[in-house]
């Protein structure tokens, strides 16, 4: 599994990225986490607002940080499909 944050390095960039740390702690399982500030790569999911959350190449979430308990329900999604 990928996951990927879009964001410049804002403080809401870095909260979002503590809550899919969370996530995957308390789900207990692992991926990768890559931070991505390039803006030609954040343009290319077509994510205008940021923060923005990718998982395995799907936008979930986009302008705003959603809670450890929607990143859970996105991250076992992503595993069942």
């Amino acid at each position: 599994m990928k996951i990927e944050i879009l964001g410049m390095g804002c403080a809401r960039c870095r909260d979002l990225e503590q809550r899919t740390r969370t996530a995957l702690a308390e789900t207990g399982l692992a991926a990768e986490v890559e931070k991505v500030d390039d803006i030609q790569r954040i343009m290319a999911y077509k994510v205008i607002a940021t923060p923005g959350l990718i998982i395995d190449g799907a936008v979930k979430a986009a302008g705003r940080i959603p809670s450890v308990d929607e990143i859970k329900k996105w991250i076992s999604e992503s595993l069942n499909e």
